[in-house]
């Protein structure tokens, strides 16, 4: 149960979001209202849903990278990883109340889901199609995320540091890398590693504070870059199989282009 206080800074932060965006960007002629496109693609979501949830957990990679975070998980929880972390952090606490409340918000689900909500609302009411989409492939990454999360959640059914139930995975850890690897895939390490810098401080915290198990953690970061990097990967755009990359030249010789890129 969310206190007030965490409602509170919850929604200031996204408010803080919105304002931001509208501030950032010139006046533009009004486009077709974004209800009607959210209606659109809310038809296909569902099935978009499925794609993308078959392309990230029947790829061996990915099932590999999951099963070895499972395996360590179960490791650290069943030996003195997890006990020997918690008792670390209950000695030596990194965060105030009020920092830790702030990450508990800035890297909730409940915090990710409405901003990406919001991108998606301002991108399809000016038109500007590659933004919606990037949005709209991250609000699919992070709902597969939360569906994976919750699911494993009410299966594993173990208690947190504190007392409070469903530990693991962590699902602010998970959500946070879930944005973080589909900010990478769009825009590169530039936003990528400020982006898992974030995202690993929420981790951080989620041990800090006592709402979750070092093994918590460990499996949550898996779980969300596996989703985020195979969603993302899934929606990039390509031309005849090459995906498109933005190109910006050297402070000698400055250029804007875009590079095509294959892997192998």
């Amino acid at each position: 149960m969310m206190s007030p206080g965490y409602n509170r800074l919850l929604w200031v932060g996204v408010l803080a979001i919105s304002l931001s965006c509208w501030a950032g960007e010139p006046n533009e002629p009004a486009g077709p209202n974004w209800i009607e496109s959210a209606k659109a693609d809310l038809r296909l979501f569902p099935d978009r849903l499925k794609t993308d949830a078959k392309a990230t957990f029947l790829h061996n990679d990915n099932l590999a990278a999951l099963a070895w975070a499972g395996l360590a998980s179960v490791a650290m929880h069943n030996g003195d990883a997890d006990d020997d972390v918690a008792d670390h952090f209950d000695r030596h606490e990194t965060f105030d109340n009020f920092g830790g409340a702030t990450l508990k918000v800035v890297g909730s689900p409940g915090f990710h889901i409405p901003a990406a909500m919001l991108w998606y609302a301002l991108s399809a009411d000016r038109q500007d199609e590659p933004n919606k989409q990037k949005a709209l492939t991250m609000l699919t990454a992070l709902t597969i995320n939360g569906v994976v999360t919750i699911g494993l959640k009410a299966i594993r059914d173990n208690d947190q540091p504190d007392g409070e139930m469903w530990a693991w995975p962590s699902g602010h850890t998970s959500s946070s890398f879930t944005v973080a690897s589909v900010l990478h895939e769009f825009y590169g390490l530039k936003v990528g590693l400020p982006a898992y810098v974030g995202a690993g401080v929420v981790a951080w915290r989620m041990m800090d504070q006592g709402d979750h198990w070092a093994s918590d953690v460990v499996f949550g970061a898996t779980l969300g870059w596996v989703v985020g990097h195979t969603v993302a990967r899934n929606h990039k755009p390509e031309i005849a199989g090459f995906e498109v990359l933005p190109y910006h030249g050297s402070r000698e010789e400055p250029a804007v282009g875009i590079n095509l890129l294959r892997r192998f």
